[in-house]
This record gives C-alpha cells, structure tokens and sequence, in this order.
C-alpha cells in the first residue's frame, strides 16, 4: 500500500506538472521526504502529510482516503490480517470487557481510550490512530453492512472514560446504534458474576464463505485463532455470555439508566459558569425591584 500510495504521489504530481522540490516546497518538507514517499521507502507518510499532499496536488481526498491502508502497514501481521477479515466479514460478534468496541465509538471517546496508550508518542500519532479507527466505521453505513452483536460488560457503561460528557455522549451513541436493524447490544451485567472470558475482550467473525476466526485481546496483547476446533470453543464462550447478558430491551433501559444516573451532570454548567449566572440573574432581579417597587420573595424550588 505504501509503494501504490507513492505511485498515486508521482503521477499526480507529473500531471501537475511540478518537481520533487516543488513539492516538497508547497508542503512543508525537503525534496529528499517526497522521493522517499514516492519510493516507498523510508518512513511512512503521516496523515499530516498525506493532508498536505492531497491539498497540493489537488487529489480530491484521494490520498487521504488510501493513507489508512498504508497506517495499517505497521501493525504485526496477525493484527493486519484481522483486518482485512472485518472488512469482508458477513457477521461480527463482540464481547467488551472493558470499554466500548473501536466501532461503535465516538471520536471523543475513541480520542479518550487511545490517548491511554503508555507508548503514545505525540499528539499527530494519535490523532492518525482516531482517524483510522473512525474509518473502520464507515463499513456501518455501506449496503453490505455487516451483522453486527454487542455484548458489553457493565463496567463499560460505569468506567467514566473521557468525562462525564464524553460518556453521556458515548452511551447515546450506543443506543443509536441499537436502534439499527442490523445491530444488536445486550449489556452483561455484574450480577451474573464470573464468567469463561473475563480476561478479556473477545471477536467472532463470521466470512461469506461460512468460515469463523476469532480474535481475543488484553491490555497489552492481541490473538488471532483461525484452527476450526479452537474458534469453536471461542464461539461456545460467546452464546454463553448472549445467553446470561441482559436481554436486548432490558440492555437498552441499563444503558439508560447509566447515562441518566452516572453522567446526568455532563451539561451541567461548570461552577464558575454557575456564578456568572447567579450574578447575572441577580442584577436582573434588581433591575426589577427598581422598576416595581416591592420585591417579592421567590419560593425555593422543590426540584433537586
């Protein structure tokens, strides 16, 4: 993807009529950066610099549209080909152990879980993994849309990641997404106790031709299983867990609850805004002695 994404540069930039140095000048780097580019070599393009480019080159989105490929080029294999199953995958089952699926995620909330990452380097990487996992979920919205099954551990709607806000928008989010007809979300709740996967979060992707892989992953590790006997295990674990999870409706009105009682201040204002307002309504009121004569003692709100 890196040598098509460079190939894509060149003959862009020959149809434009510049040199290397030309553009090299038009987006921020020296000549040696763009024949690397175009070479295939060195380091990878940012998303910064496929943004430039495109701009540059007039490319109409084209090589931001292809720069998530050549991202993925730098995960191990086994992650690289757990991708390109999702992509064709006719169905896809997930259990979240610990915060939302990468494809029903916010921005925000995306933004907030990979921001946690110990081995974050800037602010532009993570900004280049938000805008890749953002655009994993453009499948959701095609005509071969997958089937898609959520099962969340209740500690997904609990944990605050982000912020009030962030989570309120988060779990409206999710009951969205369970309004579509393709898309299911049961909620697992503590009650149930233990269970086969609480390690961690676990995948079944079902292919167009029938064929199952499953993927589980921890903290600080990922496993791909593609042997038939062992994605069946995998696949016994998940309807156990559809099987003591909440029912649909049921999972929806936790969902709720969570966003009303966890995070219903998420659009309170902040105490200096409070302030502001409180002084703001005062002056008011005074305005308003002074037009009226008597003032009248306002009843306290029996409202919390």
């Amino acid at each position: 993807m890196a040598a098509l994404f460079g190939s894509r540069v060149r003959r862009l930039r020959l149809a434009a009529g510049l040199t290397q140095a030309e553009l090299g000048r038009r987006t921020h780097v020296v000549s040696t950066r763009i024949t690397q580019i175009e070479r295939a070599s060195g380091a990878k393009p940012t998303l910064h610099m496929a943004r430039a480019l495109d701009v540059a080159l007039n490319a109409d989105d084209l090589l931001v549209e292809l720069w998530p490929y050549v991202y993925r080029e730098a995960f191990p294999n086994w992650s690289r080909l757990f991708m390109e199953y999702s992509e064709r995958a006719v169905s896809i089952r997930q259990y979240a152990a610990h915060v939302v699926p990468g494809l029903l995620q916010t921005e925000d909330y995306a933004r907030a879980v990979l921001s946690l990452d110990a081995l974050l380097d800037s602010e532009e990487q993570l900004e280049e993994r938000v805008a890749a996992r953002m655009g994993r979920q453009e499948r959701l919205s095609t005509p071969d849309r997958p089937e898609l099954w959520v099962v969340l551990d209740e500690a997904v709607l609990r944990r605050p990641i982000g912020g009030p806000a962030v989570m309120r928008e988060q779990l409206e989010r999710l009951l969205d997404a369970a309004a579509e007809r393709r898309t299911t979300v049961q909620v697992l709740p503590f009650d149930q106790g233990g269970h086969e996967a609480m390690g961690g979060s676990l995948t079944i992707l079902t292919l167009p031709d029938g064929s199952e892989v499953a993927y589980t992953e921890g903290s600080d590790y990922g496993q791909l299983i593609e042997e038939p006997a062992n994605v069946s295990r995998y696949t016994v674990i998940y309807d156990r867990l559809r099987a003591v999870a909440l029912p649909p409706l049921m999972s929806l009105d936790m969902i709720r609850s969570a966003m009303e009682g966890n995070y219903r201040g998420a659009n309170v204002p902040s105490p200096s805004e409070q302030r502001r307002l409180a002084q703001k309504q005062l002056q008011q009121s005074g305005r308003g002695r002074l037009r009226g004569g008597r003032g009248r003692t306002p009843r306290p709100d029996p409202r919390p």
